[in-house]
């Protein structure tokens, strides 16, 4: 009896927070167009035409036997059929329901998905689906850490959407903020990135540019770098509907855990955005053209090696360690190269065996 009434309890305070996250600025009475959901042409192209009749609805909350959808007409609860399970679904996709049971019958295919490898996970971990930018927020202190943003640009580079770095606490920073500016942009060609307070509405300007109507953003990165905070600022939340939000140990400038869930919150501006819970590690995984990407001078200097396998670390002939020699290439740059690669190639299924027998080999350590 006591098991029953916690499990209710529970259901009942979590379909209540299912309602709170998605959108409370938001009048639920009012309809707005799927196109403000972020609905696009691809997306209609693939509803048949014996389909038409069913609700597009975009996933808002996913839990572990659960998950809330954001309509045209505001939140509601989706209705799971037997075996379907959650874990195939991320904040982000598009589904389509049964219009008065709120039933889920199909999930719709994907523009972008991003997704992690957990250490020792054998399935890869779905973190957000249908973003056009992801922003990867850090901030201008001992934070910042060079290998752990490449890492987050190579997801966003396999996953085919748009990075952006954004600086935050620059109103703190001991350290002039203009100089982690210009170490974040050498991370990668044309990579954009925003120095802010994420306390400010200032901020909600400065990536006003990515925030439209109808687009969506991801909020990344380590524990109390202040992505709360951002989405508060983003989303107009204050008081009671606001984020939980707090700061950094003073000792190690590490971060305390306050998201615990991945969430879609409208913006302000009229776009969407998913928050994400803090991140200790990301470990890569299947990313090799982000990485190709993410070190496009290392990339472009290969084929002038002497071999093709080449691995830039000793072999003679090589065009790569000669740029190094020539000071026109960094070393460390060079190294985190060397580390992600390895790493990607150590956790990346791969097909062998003979042609027209071949088996995809499990993810480990190579022979």
């Amino acid at each position: 009896m006591m098991r029953a009434k916690a499990r209710k309890s529970l259901h009942h305070r979590e379909t209540t927070a299912m309602h709170c996250v998605v959108s409370n600025e938001m009048n639920n009475t009012t309809a707005m167009s799927l196109a403000a959901l972020g609905w696009s042409r691809e997306l209609d192209v693939q509803v048949r035409a014996d389909e038409r009749d069913l609700e597009p609805m975009r996933i808002a909350t996913v839990h572990r036997s659960r998950m809330g959808a954001q309509s045209r007409n505001g939140p509601v609860r989706l209705d799971l059929p037997t075996g379907v399970k959650t874990t195939d679904f991320a904040v982000g996709d598009w589904v389509l329901s049964a219009p008065t049971t709120h039933t889920l019958i199909r999930r719709l295919d994907r523009h972008t998905l991003l997704q992690r490898q957990t250490e020792g996970g054998r399935m890869a971990q779905l973190i957000a689906a249908n973003v056009d930018t992801l922003f990867i927020v850090t901030s201008c202190n001992d934070d910042f850490n060079a290998a752990r943003l490449e890492r987050y640009l190579a997801l966003a580079n396999e996953a085919g959407t748009r990075p952006v770095i954004v600086l935050t606490k620059a109103d703190t920073s001991a350290q002039d903020p203009a100089e982690y500016k210009t170490q974040a942009q050498a991370l990668q060609r044309g990579l954009e990135v925003v120095t802010l307070n994420a306390k400010s509405q200032d901020a909600a300007s400065a990536l006003a540019p990515w925030c439209g109507e109808g687009q969506t953003v991801a909020l990344v990165g380590s524990s109390g770098v202040g992505k709360s905070t951002l989405l508060n600022t983003l989303a107009g939340k204050t008081g009671e509907q606001a984020q939980a939000t707090s700061g950094i140990r003073e000792d190690d400038a590490k971060g305390r855990h306050t998201t615990t869930s991945r969430s879609l919150h409208a913006i302000t501006g009229g776009g969407w955005v998913i928050d994400t819970p803090g991140m200790r590690s990301l470990h890569v995984s299947d990313v090799a053209a982000g990485l190709d990407m993410l070190f496009a001078e290392i990339t472009e200097l290969a084929p002038e090696c002497r071999f093709r396998d080449c691995t830039h670390n000793h072999e003679p002939g090589c065009a790569v360690q000669a740029a190094v020699a020539a000071g026109t290439l960094d070393a460390d740059r060079l190294a985190r190269w060397s580390k992600l690669n390895e790493e990607n190639l150590d956790n990346t299924p791969q097909m062998t065996g003979p042609r027209g027998n071949r088996v995809l080999k499990p993810k480990g350590k190579r022979r």
